[in-house]
Protein backbone atom coordinates (compact mmCIF):
# COMPACT_ATOMS: atom_id res chain seq x y z
CA UNK A 1 0.00 0.00 0.00
CA UNK A 2 3.35 2.13 1.06
CA UNK A 3 4.43 2.10 -2.59
CA UNK A 4 1.57 2.13 -4.47
CA UNK A 5 0.70 5.72 -2.94
CA UNK A 6 4.38 7.05 -3.62
CA UNK A 7 3.75 5.79 -7.13
CA UNK A 8 0.73 8.31 -7.28
CA UNK A 9 2.03 11.03 -5.51
CA UNK A 10 5.20 10.50 -7.76
CA UNK A 11 3.45 10.51 -10.90
CA UNK A 12 1.08 13.17 -10.13
CA UNK A 13 4.39 15.37 -9.39
CA UNK A 14 5.64 14.14 -13.02
CA UNK A 15 2.72 14.83 -14.74
CA UNK A 16 2.58 18.36 -13.68
CA UNK A 17 5.92 19.36 -15.02
CA UNK A 18 5.44 17.08 -18.07
CA UNK A 19 5.92 18.80 -21.70
CA UNK A 20 7.04 22.31 -19.35
CA UNK A 21 9.83 24.27 -19.69
CA UNK A 22 12.05 25.15 -16.48
CA UNK A 23 13.38 28.10 -16.59
CA UNK A 24 15.64 29.09 -13.45
CA UNK A 25 14.48 32.90 -12.27
CA UNK A 26 16.70 34.15 -9.22
CA UNK A 27 15.03 37.58 -7.32
CA UNK A 28 17.05 40.13 -9.44
CA UNK A 29 15.38 38.80 -12.37
CA UNK A 30 12.03 38.33 -10.93
CA UNK A 31 12.57 41.98 -10.02
CA UNK A 32 13.29 43.64 -13.38
CA UNK A 33 10.93 41.35 -15.38
CA UNK A 34 8.18 42.85 -13.06
CA UNK A 35 9.07 46.25 -13.61
CA UNK A 36 8.65 46.02 -17.82
CA UNK A 37 5.51 43.96 -18.44
CA UNK A 38 3.69 42.86 -15.15
CA UNK A 39 0.48 44.27 -15.45
CA UNK A 40 0.61 46.40 -12.14
CA UNK A 41 3.61 48.08 -13.63
CA UNK A 42 1.83 49.13 -16.74
CA UNK A 43 -1.06 50.22 -14.69
CA UNK A 44 1.06 52.29 -12.84
CA UNK A 45 3.08 53.54 -16.25
CA UNK A 46 -1.14 54.59 -17.68
CA UNK A 47 -1.50 56.65 -14.93
CA UNK A 48 1.60 58.59 -15.20
CA UNK A 49 0.74 58.92 -18.81
CA UNK A 50 -2.75 60.27 -17.66
CA UNK A 51 -1.52 63.02 -15.30
CA UNK A 52 1.03 64.04 -17.85
CA UNK A 53 -1.97 64.47 -20.43
CA UNK A 54 -3.56 66.39 -17.80
CA UNK A 55 -0.42 69.00 -17.49
CA UNK A 56 -0.52 69.48 -20.44
CA UNK A 57 -3.75 70.13 -21.07
CA UNK A 58 -2.92 72.35 -18.61
CA UNK A 59 -0.61 73.98 -19.91
CA UNK A 60 -2.34 74.64 -22.85
CA UNK A 61 -4.97 76.64 -21.58
CA UNK A 62 -1.78 79.32 -20.88
CA UNK A 63 -1.45 79.83 -24.56
CA UNK A 64 -3.06 81.71 -26.86
CA UNK A 65 -6.12 79.51 -28.42
CA UNK A 66 -6.80 79.67 -32.17
CA UNK A 67 -10.23 78.79 -33.66
CA UNK A 68 -11.74 78.54 -36.95
CA UNK A 69 -15.74 78.52 -37.18
CA UNK A 70 -17.32 78.18 -40.45
CA UNK A 71 -20.47 77.27 -42.15
CA UNK A 72 -19.65 75.79 -45.82
CA UNK A 73 -22.78 76.05 -46.61
CA UNK A 74 -26.29 77.00 -45.24
CA UNK A 75 -29.55 76.95 -47.43
CA UNK A 76 -33.07 77.83 -46.02
CA UNK A 77 -36.27 77.66 -47.89
CA UNK A 78 -39.20 78.26 -45.87
CA UNK A 79 -42.17 80.57 -45.49
CA UNK A 80 -42.83 83.16 -42.46
CA UNK A 81 -45.64 84.92 -41.57
CA UNK A 82 -45.53 88.88 -42.26
CA UNK A 83 -47.81 91.41 -40.66
CA UNK A 84 -48.99 94.01 -43.31
CA UNK A 85 -49.56 97.67 -43.02
CA UNK A 86 -53.09 97.48 -42.62
CA UNK A 87 -53.13 94.85 -39.67
CA UNK A 88 -53.52 91.51 -41.75
CA UNK A 89 -51.11 88.71 -42.29
CA UNK A 90 -49.71 86.97 -44.83
CA UNK A 91 -47.06 84.67 -45.42
CA UNK A 92 -44.05 84.96 -47.53
CA UNK A 93 -41.08 82.92 -49.06
CA UNK A 94 -37.90 83.18 -47.77
CA UNK A 95 -35.23 81.65 -49.74
CA UNK A 96 -31.60 81.92 -49.19
CA UNK A 97 -28.12 81.06 -48.67
CA UNK A 98 -25.45 82.07 -47.00
CA UNK A 99 -21.11 81.08 -46.21
CA UNK A 100 -19.83 82.62 -42.73
CA UNK A 101 -16.22 82.01 -41.56
CA UNK A 102 -14.36 83.63 -38.69
CA UNK A 103 -10.72 83.10 -36.81
CA UNK A 104 -10.42 84.52 -33.35
CA UNK A 105 -7.33 83.87 -31.20
CA UNK A 106 -8.32 84.28 -27.54
CA UNK A 107 -5.80 83.99 -23.84
CA UNK A 108 -6.61 83.15 -20.65
CA UNK A 109 -5.59 86.39 -18.02
CA UNK A 110 -4.45 84.24 -15.24
CA UNK A 111 -4.01 87.67 -13.13
CA UNK A 112 -7.29 88.63 -13.63
CA UNK A 113 -9.38 85.28 -14.72
CA UNK A 114 -10.37 87.72 -17.74
CA UNK A 115 -10.05 86.37 -21.61
CA UNK A 116 -8.70 88.48 -23.98
CA UNK A 117 -9.60 87.64 -27.60
CA UNK A 118 -9.27 88.94 -31.24
CA UNK A 119 -11.58 88.14 -34.05
CA UNK A 120 -11.87 88.55 -37.81
CA UNK A 121 -14.79 87.00 -39.88
CA UNK A 122 -16.64 87.85 -42.92
CA UNK A 123 -20.51 86.40 -44.39
CA UNK A 124 -22.05 86.32 -47.37
CA UNK A 125 -26.05 86.51 -47.65
CA UNK A 126 -27.39 85.53 -51.03
CA UNK A 127 -31.29 85.67 -51.45
CA UNK A 128 -33.05 83.97 -54.30
CA UNK A 129 -36.56 84.74 -56.49
CA UNK A 130 -37.55 88.12 -57.97
CA UNK A 131 -35.90 90.45 -56.21
CA UNK A 132 -32.65 88.23 -54.92
CA UNK A 133 -29.56 89.77 -54.40
CA UNK A 134 -25.95 88.91 -52.94
CA UNK A 135 -24.90 90.91 -49.51
CA UNK A 136 -21.60 90.48 -47.55
CA UNK A 137 -20.71 91.77 -44.57
CA UNK A 138 -17.10 91.78 -42.59
CA UNK A 139 -15.46 92.61 -39.58
CA UNK A 140 -11.61 92.53 -40.67
CA UNK A 141 -10.69 92.91 -36.94
CA UNK A 142 -12.40 93.29 -33.39
CA UNK A 143 -11.46 93.10 -29.57
CA UNK A 144 -13.11 91.32 -26.89
CA UNK A 145 -12.59 91.32 -23.28
CA UNK A 146 -14.88 88.97 -21.00
CA UNK A 147 -13.82 90.06 -17.33
CA UNK A 148 -15.18 88.74 -13.74
CA UNK A 149 -15.66 91.68 -11.50
CA UNK A 150 -14.07 90.35 -7.90
CA UNK A 151 -15.22 86.61 -8.99
CA UNK A 152 -13.59 83.11 -8.97
CA UNK A 153 -10.55 83.20 -10.69
CA UNK A 154 -10.40 79.14 -12.36
CA UNK A 155 -6.58 80.07 -14.48
CA UNK A 156 -5.21 81.33 -10.99
CA UNK A 157 -6.44 78.16 -8.69
CA UNK A 158 -5.20 76.02 -11.63
CA UNK A 159 -1.48 77.43 -11.64
CA UNK A 160 -1.19 76.41 -7.99
CA UNK A 161 -2.60 73.27 -8.17
CA UNK A 162 -1.84 71.43 -10.99
CA UNK A 163 2.26 71.81 -10.78
CA UNK A 164 1.70 70.47 -7.42
CA UNK A 165 -0.42 67.61 -9.11
CA UNK A 166 1.73 66.92 -11.60
CA UNK A 167 4.67 66.30 -9.34
CA UNK A 168 2.27 64.03 -7.46
CA UNK A 169 2.24 62.03 -10.07
CA UNK A 170 6.13 61.99 -10.86
CA UNK A 171 6.82 60.59 -7.78
CA UNK A 172 3.92 58.62 -7.41
CA UNK A 173 4.93 56.24 -10.47
CA UNK A 174 8.61 55.58 -8.87
CA UNK A 175 6.75 55.08 -5.52
CA UNK A 176 4.39 52.50 -7.62
CA UNK A 177 7.31 51.11 -9.15
CA UNK A 178 9.10 50.29 -5.98
CA UNK A 179 5.91 48.61 -4.87
CA UNK A 180 5.66 46.18 -8.23
CA UNK A 181 9.04 45.19 -7.12
CA UNK A 182 8.03 44.55 -3.32
CA UNK A 183 5.17 42.40 -4.89
CA UNK A 184 7.52 40.38 -7.04
CA UNK A 185 8.98 39.87 -3.66
CA UNK A 186 6.44 38.52 -1.67
CA UNK A 187 5.38 36.08 -4.64
CA UNK A 188 9.02 35.27 -5.44
CA UNK A 189 10.00 34.22 -1.85
CA UNK A 190 5.85 32.62 -1.46
CA UNK A 191 6.92 30.41 -4.54
CA UNK A 192 10.75 29.11 -2.74
CA UNK A 193 8.82 28.74 0.46
CA UNK A 194 6.01 26.68 -1.49
CA UNK A 195 9.14 24.63 -3.12
CA UNK A 196 10.96 24.40 0.40
CA UNK A 197 7.99 22.42 1.89
CA UNK A 198 8.20 20.28 -1.27
CA UNK A 199 11.00 19.49 -0.77
CA UNK A 200 10.79 18.99 3.14
CA UNK A 201 7.45 16.63 2.63
CA UNK A 202 9.49 15.09 -0.16
CA UNK A 203 12.23 14.38 2.28
CA UNK A 204 10.16 13.48 5.21
CA UNK A 205 8.40 11.08 3.40
CA UNK A 206 11.63 9.57 2.00
CA UNK A 207 13.00 9.34 5.95
CA UNK A 208 9.38 7.72 7.81
CA UNK A 209 9.15 5.26 4.76
CA UNK A 210 12.94 4.47 5.85
CA UNK A 211 11.95 4.65 9.71
CA UNK A 212 9.09 2.34 9.51
CA UNK A 213 10.81 -0.58 7.26
CA UNK A 214 13.55 0.05 10.09
CA UNK A 215 10.81 -0.65 12.84
CA UNK A 216 9.18 -3.12 11.27
CA UNK A 217 12.17 -4.82 11.45
CA UNK A 218 12.71 -4.10 15.42
CA UNK A 219 9.33 -4.63 16.18
CA UNK A 220 9.94 -8.56 15.01
CA UNK A 221 12.42 -8.88 17.07
CA UNK A 222 10.85 -6.73 20.34
CA UNK A 223 13.30 -4.16 20.43
CA UNK A 224 10.24 -1.24 20.19
CA UNK A 225 6.56 -1.62 21.39
CA UNK A 226 3.74 -2.06 18.88
CA UNK A 227 2.82 1.67 19.75
CA UNK A 228 5.56 3.55 18.77
CA UNK A 229 5.54 1.40 15.40
CA UNK A 230 2.15 2.49 14.93
CA UNK A 231 3.12 6.23 15.69
CA UNK A 232 5.72 5.67 12.69
CA UNK A 233 2.74 4.54 10.59
CA UNK A 234 0.99 7.39 11.01
CA UNK A 235 4.02 9.80 10.66
CA UNK A 236 4.07 7.99 7.56
CA UNK A 237 0.66 8.54 6.47
CA UNK A 238 0.72 12.25 7.29
CA UNK A 239 3.94 12.85 5.34
CA UNK A 240 1.96 11.44 2.25
CA UNK A 241 -0.80 13.74 2.94
CA UNK A 242 1.67 16.36 3.55
CA UNK A 243 3.52 15.75 -0.09
CA UNK A 244 0.25 15.83 -1.72
CA UNK A 245 -0.98 19.43 -0.28
CA UNK A 246 2.69 20.73 -0.66
CA UNK A 247 2.44 20.13 -4.93
CA UNK A 248 -1.31 21.74 -4.34
CA UNK A 249 0.13 24.40 -2.94
CA UNK A 250 3.29 24.73 -4.99
CA UNK A 251 1.05 24.78 -7.82
CA UNK A 252 -0.73 27.44 -6.88
CA UNK A 253 2.28 29.48 -6.18
CA UNK A 254 3.87 28.92 -9.45
CA UNK A 255 0.90 30.17 -11.09
CA UNK A 256 1.01 33.57 -9.10
CA UNK A 257 4.65 34.51 -9.91
CA UNK A 258 4.10 32.96 -12.96
CA UNK A 259 0.84 35.22 -14.28
CA UNK A 260 2.62 38.28 -12.20
CA UNK A 261 5.51 37.38 -14.28
CA UNK A 262 3.73 37.13 -18.00
CA UNK A 263 5.34 33.90 -18.43
CA UNK A 264 2.96 31.29 -20.25
CA UNK A 265 1.37 27.93 -18.60
CA UNK A 266 4.05 25.94 -20.16
CA UNK A 267 6.66 27.39 -17.85
CA UNK A 268 7.88 26.11 -14.34
CA UNK A 269 9.70 28.40 -12.55
CA UNK A 270 12.80 27.35 -10.52
CA UNK A 271 13.55 29.80 -7.65
CA UNK A 272 16.48 29.53 -5.46
CA UNK A 273 17.65 31.10 -2.50
CA UNK A 274 18.96 34.81 -2.94
CA UNK A 275 21.88 36.30 -1.45
CA UNK A 276 21.76 38.40 1.36
CA UNK A 277 20.41 41.89 0.65
CA UNK A 278 24.00 43.46 0.51
CA UNK A 279 27.78 42.64 1.90
CA UNK A 280 27.27 45.64 3.90
CA UNK A 281 23.78 46.17 5.26
CA UNK A 282 23.20 49.90 6.41
CA UNK A 283 21.89 50.96 9.87
CA UNK A 284 18.94 53.50 9.18
CA UNK A 285 18.32 56.42 11.49
CA UNK A 286 15.06 57.51 11.22
CA UNK A 287 15.82 61.55 11.06
CA UNK A 288 17.48 60.58 7.69
CA UNK A 289 14.32 58.63 6.66
CA UNK A 290 12.07 60.56 7.41
CA UNK A 291 13.79 63.81 5.98
CA UNK A 292 13.69 61.92 2.84
CA UNK A 293 10.20 61.08 2.55
CA UNK A 294 9.16 64.36 3.17
CA UNK A 295 10.87 65.27 0.67
CA UNK A 296 10.31 62.93 -2.01
CA UNK A 297 7.13 60.87 -1.15
CA UNK A 298 4.20 61.75 -3.37
CA UNK A 299 2.27 62.15 0.07
CA UNK A 300 3.77 65.30 0.83
CA UNK A 301 2.52 66.70 -2.52
CA UNK A 302 -0.91 64.98 -2.08
CA UNK A 303 -1.19 66.98 1.32
CA UNK A 304 -0.79 70.20 -0.28
CA UNK A 305 -2.66 69.61 -2.82
CA UNK A 306 -5.88 68.50 -0.83
CA UNK A 307 -5.05 71.76 1.05
CA UNK A 308 -5.12 73.91 -1.99
CA UNK A 309 -8.05 72.54 -3.41
CA UNK A 310 -10.15 72.88 0.03
CA UNK A 311 -9.06 76.70 0.13
CA UNK A 312 -9.85 76.61 -3.89
CA UNK A 313 -13.41 75.96 -3.05
CA UNK A 314 -13.94 78.47 -0.33
CA UNK A 315 -12.69 81.14 -2.71
CA UNK A 316 -15.39 79.49 -5.18
CA UNK A 317 -18.33 79.58 -2.90
CA UNK A 318 -17.51 83.04 -2.26
CA UNK A 319 -17.18 84.37 -5.00
CA UNK A 320 -20.44 82.24 -5.90
CA UNK A 321 -22.21 84.47 -3.72
CA UNK A 322 -22.66 87.12 -5.80
CA UNK A 323 -21.75 87.79 -9.99
CA UNK A 324 -20.85 90.85 -11.76
CA UNK A 325 -18.97 90.76 -15.20
CA UNK A 326 -17.32 93.54 -17.75
CA UNK A 327 -17.92 92.88 -21.31
CA UNK A 328 -16.23 95.31 -23.17
CA UNK A 329 -16.05 94.78 -27.86
CA UNK A 330 -14.52 96.96 -29.78
CA UNK A 331 -14.42 96.68 -33.78
CA UNK A 332 -14.67 97.57 -37.06
CA UNK A 333 -17.19 96.24 -39.58
CA UNK A 334 -18.58 96.44 -43.32
CA UNK A 335 -21.81 96.03 -45.41
CA UNK A 336 -21.22 96.05 -49.01
CA UNK A 337 -22.81 94.11 -52.54
CA UNK A 338 -19.43 92.85 -53.32
CA UNK A 339 -16.61 91.29 -51.34
CA UNK A 340 -14.01 93.52 -52.01
CA UNK A 341 -16.29 96.52 -51.30
CA UNK A 342 -17.20 95.27 -47.80
CA UNK A 343 -13.37 94.87 -46.50
CA UNK A 344 -13.04 98.65 -47.89
CA UNK A 345 -11.58 100.91 -45.32
CA UNK A 346 -13.77 103.60 -46.57
CA UNK A 347 -16.83 101.17 -46.38
CA UNK A 348 -15.93 100.04 -42.50
CA UNK A 349 -18.11 101.13 -39.16
CA UNK A 350 -17.38 100.69 -35.83
CA UNK A 351 -19.00 98.78 -33.68
CA UNK A 352 -19.01 99.12 -30.21
CA UNK A 353 -20.37 96.96 -27.34
CA UNK A 354 -19.56 97.77 -23.13
CA UNK A 355 -21.70 95.66 -20.69
CA UNK A 356 -21.78 95.34 -16.72
CA UNK A 357 -23.67 91.94 -15.70
CA UNK A 358 -24.36 92.46 -12.30
CA UNK A 359 -26.47 89.31 -10.46
CA UNK A 360 -26.67 89.87 -6.42
CA UNK A 361 -29.57 87.75 -4.89
CA UNK A 362 -31.77 89.67 -2.56
CA UNK A 363 -32.91 87.16 -0.73
CA UNK A 364 -31.68 83.35 -0.66
CA UNK A 365 -32.65 82.75 2.69
CA UNK A 366 -28.45 82.29 3.67
CA UNK A 367 -28.54 79.58 1.11
CA UNK A 368 -25.26 80.87 -0.48
CA UNK A 369 -23.84 82.23 3.20
CA UNK A 370 -24.52 77.60 3.35
CA UNK A 371 -22.61 77.50 0.79
CA UNK A 372 -19.46 79.38 2.12
CA UNK A 373 -19.96 77.60 5.77
CA UNK A 374 -19.73 74.55 4.19
CA UNK A 375 -16.92 75.11 2.00
CA UNK A 376 -15.11 76.04 5.04
CA UNK A 377 -16.09 73.15 7.26
CA UNK A 378 -15.01 70.76 4.45
CA UNK A 379 -11.39 72.67 4.61
CA UNK A 380 -11.30 72.17 8.32
CA UNK A 381 -12.44 68.17 7.92
CA UNK A 382 -9.35 68.11 5.48
CA UNK A 383 -6.93 69.78 7.45
CA UNK A 384 -7.72 67.19 10.63
CA UNK A 385 -7.44 64.50 8.19
CA UNK A 386 -4.33 65.61 6.92
CA UNK A 387 -3.01 66.13 10.38
CA UNK A 388 -4.00 62.50 11.24
CA UNK A 389 -2.80 61.12 7.90
CA UNK A 390 0.62 63.16 9.01
CA UNK A 391 0.84 61.49 12.30
CA UNK A 392 0.50 57.86 10.86
CA UNK A 393 3.46 58.53 8.09
CA UNK A 394 5.54 59.37 10.74
CA UNK A 395 4.47 56.52 12.89
CA UNK A 396 4.74 53.98 9.46
CA UNK A 397 8.25 55.37 8.84
CA UNK A 398 9.63 55.00 12.52
CA UNK A 399 8.59 51.04 12.75
CA UNK A 400 9.38 50.28 8.84
CA UNK A 401 13.08 51.70 10.24
CA UNK A 402 13.24 49.14 13.45
CA UNK A 403 12.19 46.34 11.74
CA UNK A 404 14.78 46.76 8.80
CA UNK A 405 17.30 47.25 11.66
CA UNK A 406 16.38 44.67 13.44
CA UNK A 407 15.84 42.15 10.76
CA UNK A 408 19.85 41.66 9.85
CA UNK A 409 19.83 39.92 13.56
CA UNK A 410 17.07 37.92 13.11
CA UNK A 411 17.88 36.63 9.83
CA UNK A 412 21.46 35.85 11.34
CA UNK A 413 19.26 33.85 13.86
CA UNK A 414 17.36 32.18 11.93
CA UNK A 415 20.29 31.28 9.74
CA UNK A 416 22.30 29.61 13.05
CA UNK A 417 19.14 27.75 14.18
CA UNK A 418 18.33 26.24 10.35
CA UNK A 419 21.79 24.66 10.56
CA UNK A 420 21.55 23.18 14.14
CA UNK A 421 18.19 21.74 13.85
CA UNK A 422 19.13 20.10 10.38
CA UNK A 423 22.13 18.78 12.24
CA UNK A 424 19.96 17.62 15.43
CA UNK A 425 17.60 15.86 13.08
CA UNK A 426 19.73 13.75 11.70
CA UNK A 427 21.40 12.93 15.18
CA UNK A 428 18.04 12.02 15.95
CA UNK A 429 17.93 9.55 13.32
CA UNK A 430 20.90 7.96 13.72
CA UNK A 431 20.02 7.81 17.91
CA UNK A 432 16.48 5.92 16.59
CA UNK A 433 18.35 3.73 14.75
CA UNK A 434 20.38 2.66 17.81
CA UNK A 435 17.17 2.93 20.15
CA UNK A 436 18.38 5.53 22.12
CA UNK A 437 15.14 7.90 21.54
CA UNK A 438 11.83 7.41 20.50
CA UNK A 439 9.65 8.11 18.04
CA UNK A 440 8.33 11.83 19.72
CA UNK A 441 11.96 12.57 20.68
CA UNK A 442 12.20 12.20 16.78
CA UNK A 443 9.10 13.49 15.66
CA UNK A 444 10.27 16.52 17.44
CA UNK A 445 13.16 17.27 16.11
CA UNK A 446 11.49 17.08 12.41
CA UNK A 447 9.03 19.51 13.51
CA UNK A 448 11.76 21.85 14.48
CA UNK A 449 13.59 20.74 11.64
CA UNK A 450 10.89 21.87 9.15
CA UNK A 451 9.87 25.04 11.16
CA UNK A 452 13.52 26.06 11.28
CA UNK A 453 14.00 26.09 7.60
CA UNK A 454 10.69 27.68 6.98
CA UNK A 455 11.69 30.37 9.78
CA UNK A 456 14.90 31.37 7.83
CA UNK A 457 12.74 31.66 4.36
CA UNK A 458 10.69 34.07 6.28
CA UNK A 459 12.67 36.14 7.89
CA UNK A 460 15.10 36.52 4.38
CA UNK A 461 11.73 37.65 3.07
CA UNK A 462 10.91 40.14 5.45
CA UNK A 463 14.40 41.70 5.21
CA UNK A 464 14.19 41.99 1.20
CA UNK A 465 10.25 43.42 2.12
CA UNK A 466 11.24 45.97 4.56
CA UNK A 467 14.24 47.28 2.46
CA UNK A 468 11.78 47.60 -0.64
CA UNK A 469 8.84 49.59 1.43
CA UNK A 470 11.36 51.84 2.67
CA UNK A 471 12.61 52.13 -0.89
CA UNK A 472 9.10 53.00 -1.66
CA UNK A 473 8.30 55.55 0.99
CA UNK A 474 11.61 57.22 0.35
CA UNK A 475 12.18 56.91 -3.17
CA UNK A 476 15.99 56.35 -1.97
CA UNK A 477 18.62 53.22 -2.69
CA UNK A 478 20.34 53.36 0.44
CA UNK A 479 22.40 50.58 -0.07
CA UNK A 480 23.71 52.77 -3.40
CA UNK A 481 23.09 56.12 -1.81
CA UNK A 482 21.38 57.69 -4.70
CA UNK A 483 18.22 58.91 -5.68
CA UNK A 484 15.75 56.18 -7.63
CA UNK A 485 14.49 57.90 -10.78
CA UNK A 486 12.82 56.83 -14.32
CA UNK A 487 12.90 57.92 -17.73
CA UNK A 488 9.75 60.06 -17.90
CA UNK A 489 9.88 60.80 -21.57
CA UNK A 490 10.17 56.81 -22.24
CA UNK A 491 6.88 56.23 -20.12
CA UNK A 492 5.02 58.72 -22.02
CA UNK A 493 6.81 57.58 -25.41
Amino acid sequence: MKKILTTIILSICLSTSYAQDTIIVSLSDAIQRSASISVDAVVARNEYKSSYWGYKTYKAELLPEVTLNTTLPYYSKSYNSFQNSDGSYTFVSNDYSKIDAGISISQNIPLTGGILSVESSFQRLQQYGDNGSTRYMSIPGSITLTQPIFGFNRVKWLQKIEPVKFQEAKQQVIANMEEVSNTAIQYYFNLLLGQINMEIAQQNLKNSEKLYTIAEAKRKIGQISENDLLQLKISLLKAESYLTDAQSSLNSRMFQLRSFLGYGEDIILKPFIPETLSQNIPTLSYPQVIGLARENNPFTQNIQKRMLEASRDVSQAKADRWNAELFVSFGMSGQEDTFSKAFNSNNLRSNQIVQIGVKIPILDWGKSKGKVKIAEANREVENSKIEKEQMDFNQNIYLRVQNFNNQSKQLELAKETDIIAQQRYNTSIEAFVLGKIDVLNLNDSQTSKDEARRNYIEQMYLLWSYYYQIRSLTLYDFINNKEISVNYENIVD
